[in-house]
């Protein structure tokens, strides 16, 4: 389906009105379609959304895989007609449960992870990497399923700098969650 008629700027009153199933990211006003992920995508997503699950179980934070709206930029007091960024992680962890509310997230979640795919690698590696830090992620994971690598970027003096880069043999520290590691095998695991 395509998007209601063509705006100069798109805003977070914009994507209220329109179909549940539209996966659509606005950024700085700008809409961005969302292709359908592959079957490869999602299991990729499936197992690192468990792995985090089952370490969080009983845990202050939360997390969420996509579809799930994230507000970076929104503040206190701002309306739907103020936000004009909207962003669909494949997962988020927020540990400030006063960020959430019933449509995502307002504020920079704790943990990003995008999974690259060829529609969105350019976009996640430069645009999304520039918002999250603008925006202060903590962390944020880029998974390369081509290359079954991971790239881990932490909040460093305002700056998301590469600290870390996995293998598929690798076991994986969360850094914003003391005590949780990904078992990388299991993620790139294709049985």
């Amino acid at each position: 389906m395509a998007l209601p008629a063509k705006k100069e700027q798109y805003t977070f009153a914009d994507v209220l009105t329109w179909d549940e199933g539209e996966r659509v990211e606005i950024i700085n006003g700008e809409a961005f379609m969302m292709a359908t992920p592959s079957s490869r995508h999602q299991e990729l997503s499936g197992e690192l959304f468990r792995q985090l699950a089952n370490f969080l179980v009983g845990k202050r934070c939360k997390v969420y895989p996509a579809p799930f709206g994230v507000r970076l930029f929104e503040r206190d007091g701002d309306k739907p007609e103020d936000v004009d960024t909207i962003v669909e992680p494949d997962i988020s962890v927020v540990c400030d449960r006063g960020k959430i509310d019933k449509r995502g997230c307002k504020g920079a979640p704790d943990l990003i992870i995008e999974i690259l795919s060829p529609s969105t690698r350019r976009h996640d590696r430069l645009v999304k990497l520039n918002l999250y830090q603008r925006a202060g992620v903590l962390e944020y994971w880029m998974v390369d399923p081509d290359n079954q690598s991971v790239q881990v970027f932490t909040l460093d003096g305002g700056m998301l700098k590469i600290r870390e880069d996995y293998g598929a043999e690798d076991i994986a520290k969360v850094n914003v969650l003391e005590g949780c590691f990904i078992e990388l095998e299991k993620v790139f695991s294709e049985g």
